[in-house]
């Protein structure tokens, strides 16, 4: 039997790739971003995000703005805000609420990865519930580190990793299934240690579930320093 033999042509099987490739990239653009804005509405995160973003100060850059719902949180003493994102659909719908926003607001389309900001030049950093979908996590964090002044701070919250070995086993287990359908979503990881990795000094930090399925709602918050 040739290597070949039962299989599709490859004209066949071209199009079956190209099938494929254009099912997630419609789900990627056009329902994912819906999915995103309609779990980020949810009105248990409104005290988490209040708490967090209560702190900031002077030149703000948020990493991971998604649909904008933290937009009119921001008041003094913050002077601007850099809101980032890489997905143009998400930015899109954050736009429509910059009229509630209280402080000017910068939208940019770029990856956490390679922030487009100066060395030092950055008062405060916040992530709401965005360290769970970057690829790169550890880049991430050095490049906030990078922008951040010497007396800049890291305000997060964000979920991860549970204390008990059952939850941890059923996060490792949902984790691959659940990362395509929630745009890149990491159940299991464990947020203290891997802010520490990227080169921070945690000096608050509160952690415990939220109301919700376990797996998913275990929360870390709190402020960190370069």
């Amino acid at each position: 039997m040739r290597p070949d033999q039962g299989l599709p042509p490859d004209n066949a099987r071209l199009r079956g790739r190209n099938k494929g490739g254009l099912v997630v990239r419609l789900y990627e653009r056009h329902i994912l971003p819906r999915l995103v804005d309609l779990s980020m509405r949810q009105e248990r995160l409104v005290d988490y995000r209040r708490a967090t973003i209560s702190a900031a100060r002077g030149a703000v850059v948020e990493i991971g703005v998604g649909s904008g719902h933290n937009l009119s949180l921001y008041g003094a003493p913050v002077d601007r805000v850099f809101a980032l994102d890489p997905s143009p659909e998400l930015l899109t719908m954050a736009e429509s609420r910059l009229a509630e926003a209280r402080r000017p607001v910068v939208l940019l389309r770029a990856s956490a990865e390679e922030l487009p900001m100066p060395d030092h030049s950055v008062d405060t950093i916040v992530t709401t519930w965005t360290l769970c979908t970057i690829r790169d996590p550890i880049k991430a964090l050095r490049e906030m580190r990078r922008a951040l002044k010497p007396d800049g701070r890291l305000l997060f919250v964000e979920h991860g990793l549970a204390p008990e070995p059952g939850i941890q086993r059923w996060q490792n287990w949902l984790t691959p299934c659940w990362r395509p359908l929630a745009g890149g979503c990491h159940l299991n990881r464990k947020m203290d240690d891997l802010i520490r990795a990227g080169g921070f000094r945690i000096d608050k930090i509160r952690a415990g579930y939220m109301k919700g399925p376990r797996p998913m709602t275990f929360m870390y918050q709190g402020s960190a320093a370069p």
